[in-house]
């Protein structure tokens, strides 16, 4: 009588996991152009230094080996000439034009993110300790398409 209650518990738990998973939060289709960019130590590697203005799709591939952010300010200034915070190792991003960013993306997962791009200059980054320093930026241009 025992075992029966104790698999009786074990199916309505592994029930109510199957439901939950069904249920959570998926990456959701991208909107307009599609924009690759491979992240890992210390580099960041658009698909292109150019993209088109509008509503783009940014998928961020974390090749690793560690957890990565990814930021994006719309500037002038050069990708490895971005204003450097008071404690010599971040960008400072007060003084920036930004966009937007994904927080974290773990070693080995992607992240994805929508965005209108004006036509202009763009400086991708990632802004955790050092890793801007290290050379993890590119600079993109976007294209007006008329």
């Amino acid at each position: 009588m025992r075992s029966s209650a104790i698999v009786r518990h074990a199916c309505v738990y592994a029930s109510v996991l199957l439901v939950l998973a069904a249920c959570s939060a998926s990456t959701p289709d991208p909107s307009g152009p599609v924009f690759d960019v491979r992240i890992k130590d210390f580099k960041v590697l658009p698909s292109s230094d150019s993209a088109p203005a509008g509503l783009v799709t940014l998928i961020v591939a974390n090749t690793g080996p560690t957890t990565h952010e990814f930021v994006i300010v719309r500037t002038d200034l050069p990708d490895d000439g971005l204003p450097i915070g008071g404690d010599g190792l971040r960008v400072d991003e007060d003084g920036l034009e930004p966009v937007d960013e994904i927080d974290g993306i773990e070693d080995g997962t992607s992240g994805q993110v929508t965005v209108r791009l004006e036509p202009g200059r763009y400086v991708f980054f990632c802004n955790f300790q050092g890793h801007y320093l290290a050379g993890m930026h590119a600079a993109v241009e976007v294209m007006d398409d008329a």
